[in-house]
């Protein structure tokens, strides 16, 4: 299934690049358009398990996510049920001269009629992907 990987360099702060990225708490209030309702399920520490809708392309789709921070170089979205099961999502944050680089790899696991039409090179997953990311990323530098 799709996967792909994201590399960006942005002027801003690690710690706050991180707080933006693993802030799921606030993904509804920030970005409403990619996740429509966000329920947090259970915290222990830093695991948190979430009950989320997000937007992907003309899909919504409900999941279950296990997020894990290492604060402030490492945030991880396990996919634990739903739509998605079985999706990764890893982003690490390096500190680099001019702000922060953010490496970005994502691991899809479609189910239904996204996993077909995503066979036949249908599925635009990567550029919508990309499209929730460039809004923390601007929302990051700001």
């Amino acid at each position: 299934m799709p996967t792909f990987s994201f590399e960006k360099t942005i002027n801003a702060k690690r710690e706050y690049v991180f707080d933006i990225f693993s802030n799921f708490e606030n993904y509804q209030k920030l970005f409403p358009q990619h996740y429509p309702s966000i329920r947090i399920r259970s915290v222990r520490n830093d695991v948190s398990v979430v009950e989320e809708h997000l937007v992907l392309g003309e899909k919504e789709l409900l999941i279950m996510a296990k997020h894990v921070s290492k604060s402030p170089v490492l945030h991880e979205v396990f996919v634990i049920g739903g739509d998605g099961k079985g999706s990764h999502i890893k982003e690490q944050f390096i500190d680099v001269p001019d702000g922060t680089k953010i490496i970005v790899d994502v691991n899809l696991k479609l189910k239904g009629k996204m996993k077909f039409l995503s066979l036949f090179g249908k599925n635009k997953s990567e550029q919508e992907y990309e499209r929730i990311l460039n809004d923390f990323l601007k929302t990051a530098e700001t």
